[in-house]
């Protein structure tokens, strides 16, 4: 067989050279792949089920209703001066998509073992569809919290939207999504060795949530607190999003630039010890 024959191939599959070797444009020639991750996700989440994509809007509504009659009617806790359904109806559509992002990329190695041991594709591709498709439900889930968000708009004189950092609500959106698929990645890669951290995260996401001011503002704690849970990207994401919808909260844009470099730099981090794991994942899976 000749030389040029033998290199006349599509792809060509080989180790990588180095640590920092990142190949996404190999991820994007994927696409398609990614697409179809997303049908099936969004298929087969709700298939069997009797109300289907209904849930997408009772859940938070059963959520926001509890929240409501726990911190708000019994408890009396501050809101921002936020009409409380409202306040706790947006925390919770945000954070929903940031821990459901988080918990589902957490487990790609170990959900995917069997697919990832037959065949080859990037493996960034299952958590990149996961994203994607949690991203659509949050669509379908901001219909709900827009139609709550305008009622209050035309029947309270509380809310004042921030037209001129409207697009602040989206790029909050997506630091979001690139926080929780850092993090996801991240315990993929070491709950391949150490199924413990499954556990430990189950465990932590569900702390994290009265951490990052979901169900309380930033303003109830004293400044020296503010200070730090600001330095915590789903708190400011948070406060921001409220700020802009809303006219109350926190709002730093030195704290939402410090947001930015923190994502940026865990998502890099995370990227490289992903890769580095799935070099060797199925011999510890």
């Amino acid at each position: 067989m000749s030389k040029e024959k033998n290199e006349d191939w599509d792809i060509i599959i080989k180790p990588r050279s180095a640590f920092f070797n990142i190949n996404l444009a190999e991820v994007w020639a994927y696409k398609d792949l990614i697409l179809l991750m997303v049908k099936r996700d969004l298929t087969a989440i709700y298939k069997q089920t009797v109300l289907g994509p209904l849930w997408m809007f009772i859940q938070p509504l059963f959520t926001t209703a509890i929240y409501t009659f726990t911190f708000s009617t019994n408890a009396h806790l501050s809101t921002d001066n936020i009409p409380p359904i409202l306040f706790y109806l947006m925390g919770q559509t945000f954070w929903t998509y940031f821990s459901e992002c988080l918990n589902k990329t957490s487990n790609t190695f170990i959900a995917n073992a069997a697919v990832f041991g037959k065949v080859y594709f990037p493996r960034l591709v299952m958590p990149f569809s996961v994203i994607i498709s949690n991203l659509i439900k949050l669509g379908l889930q901001l219909i709900l919290l827009t139609a709550i968000y305008l009622y209050y708009y035309f029947t309270t004189s509380e809310l004042q939207i921030k037209t001129n950092a409207i697009l602040l609500v989206p790029f909050c959106v997506i630091i979001l999504g690139l926080f929780s698929l850092s993090m996801g990645i991240f315990f993929s890669s070491i709950t391949t060795k150490y199924r413990d951290f499954t556990f430990l995260l189950s465990f932590a996401v569900q702390l994290l949530m009265f951490a990052s001011c979901v169900v309380f503002p930033v303003s109830m704690y004293s400044e020296k607190t503010q200070a730090l849970l600001l330095y915590n990207p789903i708190v400011t994401c948070m406060e921001t999003i409220r700020v802009v919808l809303t006219g109350h909260g926190c709002f730093s844009m030195y704290y939402l630039c410090v947001t930015f470099i923190i994502t940026f730099i865990c998502l890099l981090l995370s990227v490289l010890v992903f890769n580095k794991t799935e070099r060797s994942f199925m011999d510890t899976v």
